[in-house]
């Protein structure tokens, strides 16, 4: 609620100096379009990435940087809505312009890599997933090191894959790195803390291990509350996690 008024504000201001054909046109379309999908305002943010895509297209040419985290951007999008089929053209047309443009080793490539991983794993394409992940991972400790949020992210992800497929032996390890990765460079009250914690508990809650899922979904609830409001489809998901972890309980005594 903070945001946007600045961003339609410096939106604003880069038409009226740099009129409606300039590249910071398109960045601050792109911003904007971000800010509305991290609130999950999802019909709002599709037409805006578009712009965005179209006017980098128009100025910029089809083999640009710029384009590709256009595309990466509305396959995002898409992926969020379940709308997979038109996320992975677009996820692989966004990596084969990065490795073309930016080389293997680029923090670019590392993204797009974690981003069509997931996607894969969403759909439970499991095997096409998996050295996605293990790819991705490889080569953001390799150019950021071991303490960086995005390492924090794809040992997030990797640990979902072995959660979605019953190994939650090989996820815990995961899913407790990310979670204490995330503690120490985002801080407590951090939305990717909040997704720590609940996909911790949602592991504990498959297992049985109640008593260990729920303070977690209380701890996780709390933040996106705090942070996303209580409309935000983060939110809402953790606190139906929490629900129906309730409803057993009570229906154990």
């Amino acid at each position: 609620s903070e945001a946007e008024p600045l961003f339609l504000q410096a939106l604003a201001l880069k038409r009226k100096w740099l009129g409606e054909s300039h590249p910071d046109i398109a960045s601050g379309l792109d911003n904007l379009g971000s800010l509305y999908k991290s609130q999950g305002r999802y019909s709002e943010a599709e037409p805006v990435f578009w712009q965005a895509l179209a006017l980098r297209r128009k100025l910029l040419g089809e083999l640009n940087p710029f384009v590709a985290r256009s595309l990466n951007n509305l396959a995002l999008l898409y992926e969020s809505q379940g709308r997979y089929s038109e996320a992975e053209p677009l996820y692989i047309q966004a990596l084969a312009l990065d490795r073309k443009l930016l080389g293997e080793e680029h923090p670019s490539v590392a993204i797009v890599l974690n981003n069509l991983a997931y996607l894969y794993c969403s759909q439970g394409r499991y095997s096409e997933a998996e050295p996605l992940f293990l790819q991705a991972l490889a080569l953001t400790r390799k150019l950021f090191g071991e303490e960086h949020p995005d390492v924090a992210l794809n040992l997030n992800n990797l640990a979902g894959l072995y959660y979605f497929q019953g190994k939650y032996r090989e996820a815990e390890p995961l899913y407790v790195q990310a979670l204490a990765l995330r503690r120490k460079l985002l801080g407590e009250s951090h939305p990717d803390f909040a997704q720590s914690l609940n996909n911790l508990a949602l592991l504990y809650d498959s297992q049985g291990k109640y008593s260990k899922a729920e303070p977690l979904y209380v701890q996780a609830l709390q933040i996106c509350i705090l942070r996303l409001g209580i409309n935000h489809p983060n939110t809402m998901k953790t606190l139906i996690s929490l629900a129906y972890l309730r409803d057993r309980l009570n229906s154990q005594q």
